[in-house]
């Protein structure tokens, strides 16, 4: 089969899996694994809404409650967590101090399960899904045993600003480079835990998106991509670069390399097409180095990039939470920990029931 055919072909399959794609709401995460077990996470915040976004020190110790009234799930983080805020009501990134990264991202066909809340079988908050797995668990393997047990339910919630409630599937990766996706279909969590699983965008379906990557494998990059926003075309120029491009030990050079990918599957800010006014643009990006504990970070309405080292952290129990403003229009650059100041955590967005 000539390369025009088997373009044709690539164009039908991803279309056919995703024929109906929303793009109002978009992400990518994608990991790094480099020579010497240096492994990184990098992730894409995409949004239709401005989604202003702040950094927080979360220490160990820290008392949570599932926010969904009285059967709320309870718990005690085992683990600090420095994480990225959305609106300051949720967790939708982050990467605790074993190295343990978590991410949100949009999946349309999300259902979570029916039940209500009970003693028997308490609630968590969506907006606290992937906090729950930052403060308790330290590697993907721990996350999936005991997260399968689905000891609780996910309750979802109205996203700020909309009538829509948010469906979204979560990712999380470890510092030994292991892998899990996890989506709840028709009111069932199914879990996909393998190392190799290295690329997730948002819909279709985690084992649709594998589909796609299947058979674009079979086409050369550097003969022919496809180019739009689609998640299923932003899922195949992603697993094509992190799968072309140097591997290395050297961490700069790495998050060169993976902060490179993320651009190259950004939404351009402010994009639009007419007739859909709901597009998703990219608000901000997301390198967590896992083996050097080191979050670098940068927002569009910045022209700096900068980082944290997580090991100049305090995450004691005896330690307060803090917050770096970066939704307010400050400029930073450089390593940032000392600019984290003092400041009470933020509510959750949870039921009032």
């Amino acid at each position: 089969m000539n390369n025009i055919k088997k373009v044709l072909m690539g164009i039908a399959l991803t279309l056919g899996t995703g024929a109906i794609i929303n793009t109002a709401q978009a992400c990518t995460r994608v990991i790094y694994k480099g020579t010497e077990n240096l492994v990184m996470t990098g992730r894409n915040m995409d949004f239709s809404l401005p989604i202003p976004a702040n950094l927080w020190l979360f220490p160990k110790g820290m008392d949570r409650d599932g926010s969904v009234g009285p059967h709320s799930v309870q718990w005690k983080s085992k683990y600090g967590s420095l994480i990225a805020s959305s609106w300051d009501i949720a967790t939708t990134d982050g990467m605790n101090e074993k190295g343990l990264v978590a991410n949100l991202l949009w999946l349309l066909e999300s259902r979570y399960p029916e039940s209500a809340p009970s003693s028997t079988h308490p609630g968590l908050a969506i907006s606290m899904w992937a906090q729950y797995v930052l403060d308790n668990f330290a590697t993907v393997a721990e996350s999936v045993e005991q997260l399968s047990k689905e000891s609780f339910v996910v309750v979802t919630d109205m996203i700020p600003g909309t009538q829509k409630m948010t469906t979204v599937h979560m990712s999380i990766s470890d510092a030994t480079g292991d892998s899990a996706i996890l989506e709840y279909i028709d009111g069932k969590l199914v879990i996909h835990h393998n190392p190799d699983y290295l690329v997730m965008t948002n819909d279709p379906p985690y084992p649709e998106q594998l589909a796609i990557q299947k058979y674009w494998q079979t086409i050369s990059g550097s003969d022919f991509m496809p180019g739009t926003v689609k998640s299923s075309d932003r899922f195949v120029r992603a697993n094509y670069f992190i799968n072309n491009t140097p591997k290395t030990d050297d961490e700069r050079v790495a998050t060169a390399v993976l902060m490179s990918i993320m651009r190259h599957t950004s939404v351009p800010y402010g994009y639009s097409i007419a007739g859909h006014p709901n597009l998703s643009s990219t608000q901000w990006r997301v390198v967590a180095d896992q083996t050097n504990l080191r979050y670098t970070f940068e927002t569009v309405l910045s022209p700096n990039t900068f980082w944290v080292d997580l090991k100049q952290l305090d995450f004691s129990e005896s330690s307060s939470a803090k917050m770096l403003d970066v939704s307010s229009g400050q400029i930073y650059a450089g390593e940032v920990s000392a600019h984290f100041h003092d400041a009470k955590p933020f509510k959750f967005q949870g039921l009032a029931l």
